[in-house]
C-alpha cells in the first residue's frame, strides 16, 4: 500500500478526471446527508460573501438503510423522495443532482507514495493529474474506488515540504497521497438508489470529513484534531492538520445500539425505547434517578399495561454500550499512526453525543490528557433552529464543502467530472441499458 514505486508517464498529456480549485457553487444546489436513522436535504445558494443560505430544507426517517449503506432499494428510495420533495417545495426549486455523504462500502482512508519522472522540465497540470491517476488506480485495482483523493505534500527532487510544485523544473517529483476509498458495489448501489429517485450524484463527500467541516475551528483544522460524528448506525472520525484531511475511519456502532439495548432490557417497543433515549438518556447517575420511577410500555401488552422503573436503570443500560463505543476510538485511534499531539484534541458531534455525560465519559475512557469538547455545527442563514443541532453536522458540512471549504488545490476525485469518469457513469450506463 505505501510502497515506493517508480512510475513513467506517457509522453501525451494524462487526461483529467476532476480537479477542485476551491470555486464555490454558482445559483441553488442541493445536498442530501443519508444517515442510518434520518435522511436529510437542504437546498441553499452561495451569498456574495462566500456562506450558505439555506433556501429549503426536508428530512424524513431513515428507512432501508443499516450502518450508511443501502440495504432495501424501495424503501430508502420513498425516504430519499421525501425528504428532497420537502425541501424542494420549501425553496420552489426542482433538483436534478446532489451532492451526497459517503458512508457506504466501508470506507478506508489509504497513503500512497508515488515517484514521477519530470525529466528537468516545469512540473504541470498534466503532472499532478497524472500522479493523482496512479495513486487512483493502485486503488481500484483492490475492488474499490477513490472518493477523495488529497496530495499531502510533494517532493521536488531532494527538496520536500512542497505544497504545490507546479512551474519548479525538477528530475523526479515524489508525492503523498491521501486516497478515501470504498467498496465499488456499495458506491453502484447507492447510484442506482439515487438514480430512482431522478437524482445524480454530483459529488461524494466523505461523511466524518464534511461533519469536521461544519464543527472544527480553524486553529483546529491547523493544529491538529480529530472529529468523531456519532451517528445512530455508525461513528465515525476523521482527523485534521495543517489544515488538510489526514485520516478517516468507522465503527460499526452508534446511537441505534443503545436503542436497541434499551428495547431489549425493558422488553419495551423500540419507539419508546428511542423516545426514553431522547428525554432520559443519560451516563452519569445521580442520587435523584433513584427515586424517579418512568413509565415503560410493554412489548405486546395492552395499552393500560405499564411498567415503573427507576431512572437510575436507564443509565446503567445506556452507559455500557457508551463505554465500548469510546473504548473502540481509543483502540482506533491508537492503531491509526495519528501523532500523539493530534489524538488529543477531539471534538464531538452527532446525534449520538447529546447524551447526557458523553462527554465526560469519553474523557475517562480517552484519558484525562486528552482535550475534548462538543462540535456544534456553525449557523447557517435560512435554517430553522430544529436543523442546526449536532445531528445535523453533516448535512451543514456539505453545504461548506460546496461553498468551497476543504477542497485542496487539486482533489481527483471530487468535483463533477467524476460523475462522467467514475463509477456513478458507470452505474447509470448499467441502469439505461435495462430500462
Amino acid at each position: 500500500m505505501n510502497e515506493l514505486v517508480r512510475y513513467t508517464p506517457p509522453q501525451a498529456d494524462v487526461p483529467s478526471r476532476g480537479i477542485r480549485l476551491g470555486k464555490a457553487r454558482s445559483g441553488a444546489f442541493g445536498v442530501l446527508d443519508i444517515g442510518s436513522t434520518k435522511i436529510v436535504c437542504l437546498i441553499a445558494r452561495i451569498e456574495s460573501d462566500g456562506t450558505p443560505r439555506a433556501l429549503g430544507f426536508g428530512w424524513q426517517k431513515s428507512r432501508g438503510v443499516k450502518a450508511g449503506s443501502i440495504v432495501d432499494m424501495e424503501e430508502a428510495e420513498r425516504s430519499i423522495r421525501a425528504a428532497v420533495a420537502s425541501a424542494e417545495e420549501m425553496a420552489d426549486t426542482l433538483l436534478k443532482g446532489v451532492i451526497v455523504n459517503l458512508s457506504c462500502g466501508q470506507p478506508e482512508s489509504r497513503t500512497h507514495n508515488i515517484l514521477w519522472q519530470v525529466a528537468g522540465r516545469p512540473v504541470t497540470e498534466a503532472d499532478l493529474r497524472g500522479i493523482m491517476t496512479e495513486g487512483v488506480r493502485r486503488t481500484e485495482a483492490e475492488g474499490r474506488e477513490a472518493v477523495h483523493s488529497f496530495p499531502l505534500g510533494f517532493q521536488v527532487d531532494a527538496t520536500g515540504g512542497v505544497d504545490d510544485p507546479r512551474n519548479m523544473v525538477c528530475d523526479t517529483l515524489s508525492a503523498r497521497l491521501h486516497v478515501l476509498d470504498a467498496a465499488s458495489h456499495a458506491l453502484f448501489n447507492l447510484g442506482q438508489c439515487l438514480h430512482r429517485c431522478e437524482l445524480e450524484a454530483e459529488e461524494m463527500v466523505s461523511s466524518p470529513f464534511a461533519a469536521g467541516l461544519a464543527t472544527l475551528v480553524d486553529d483546529e483544522r491547523e493544529l491538529g484534531a480529530v472529529v468523531v460524528d456519532m451517528g445512530g448506525g455508525t461513528t465515525s472520525l476523521a482527523a485534521f492538520a495543517d489544515g488538510r484531511l489526514m485520516h478517516t475511519a468507522q465503527l460499526p456502532v452508534g446511537g441505534w445500539q443503545v436503542t436497541n439495548d434499551l428495547a431489549r432490557v425493558l422488553s419495551t417497543p423500540i419507539t419508546h425505547a428511542e423516545r426514553l433515549k431522547t428525554m432520559h438518556g443519560s451516563v452519569l447517575e445521580s442520587a435523584e434517578d433513584r427515586g424517579e420511577m418512568l413509565p415503560v410500555p410493554l412489548v405486546g401488552e395492552d395499552d393500560d399495561q405499564i411498567a415503573r422503573i427507576p431512572r437510575e436503570m436507564i443509565v446503567r443500560i445506556i452507559r455500557p454500550r457508551l463505554e465500548e463505543s469510546f473504548e473502540l476510538l481509543r483502540d482506533r485511534l491508537e492503531g491509526s499512526g495519528l501523532p500523539a499531539e493530534m489524538r488529543r484534541r477531539i471534538v464531538l458531534t452527532g446525534g449520538a453525543s447529546q447524551l447526557i455525560g458523553a462527554r465526560e465519559l469519553a474523557q475517562r475512557v480517552l484519558g484525562r490528557e486528552t482535550t475534548i469538547r462538543l462540535g456544534r455545527p456553525r449557523l447557517v442563514r435560512g435554517l430553522p433552529e430544529t436543523a442546526s443541532g449536532p445531528g445535523f453536522s453533516g448535512a451543514i458540512g456539505l453545504l461548506a464543502w460546496a461553498a468551497g471549504e476543504g477542497r485542496p488545490f487539486m482533489d481527483f476525485a471530487a468535483g463533477p467530472p467524476v460523475a462522467q469518469g467514475g463509477w456513478i457513469r458507470r452505474s447509470f450506463a448499467w441502469l439505461r441499458e435495462r430500462i
